[in-house]
């Protein structure tokens, strides 16, 4: 799928708002309801857009220790990596987990605790015992100094139009 200004303008405005209504979205870009509506359509349908969350403060819900996990594995065959990544995506105060390069450890999760007693059970008993983990050094978070979710659009636009020049 080729998108052109609208359909980029779209993806832009649904990530500062994705609550925003059909009406709404489409006075935004300068289109009427109905052709707005099957372009947010076809772009969910290509994976452009891959859901709408709502965003909460962790602090307010009572878990505001966050930390960064390396996690080193003890071999790096694809069925140590499957068995780990299978038992992370079940452990709900794990936010991120990536496969890393670079560092001395395969993997860095991101985790938000309630507290450090929290944390401690977290690492210990569930993390700690998956299989392959040979390793884990944690950082904790002070202070989010920047933090988005929002893709940088504008870049992606430029690289697109610079690739087809």
């Amino acid at each position: 799928m080729q998108l052109d200004r609208y359909d980029w303008h779209i993806l832009q405005v649904l990530q500062d708002n994705g609550c925003i209504s059909n009406q709404d979205l489409a006075d935004r870009i300068g289109l009427s309801p109905s052709p707005c509506l099957r372009r947010v359509r076809l772009l969910q349908e290509a994976g452009f857009i891959t859901g709408y969350r709502a965003l909460l403060d962790a602090k307010k819900l009572g878990l505001s220790l966050m930390a960064l996990i390396h996690i080193s594995m003890d071999q790096h065959t694809p069925e140590r990596f499957d068995t780990f990544e299978a038992r992370i995506a079940d452990i709900p105060e794990i936010l991120e987990c990536l496969l890393i390069t670079g560092q001395s450890a395969d993997y860095q999760l991101k985790v938000v605790v309630k507290d450090m007693d929290a944390y401690q059970e977290l690492l210990l008993n569930r993390i700690t015992r998956i299989p392959g983990v040979s390793g884990v050094h944690s950082s904790f978070v002070l202070r989010r100094v920047v933090d988005k979710t929002a893709l940088p659009i504008a870049t992606a636009l430029t690289a697109v139009i610079t690739s087809r020049a």
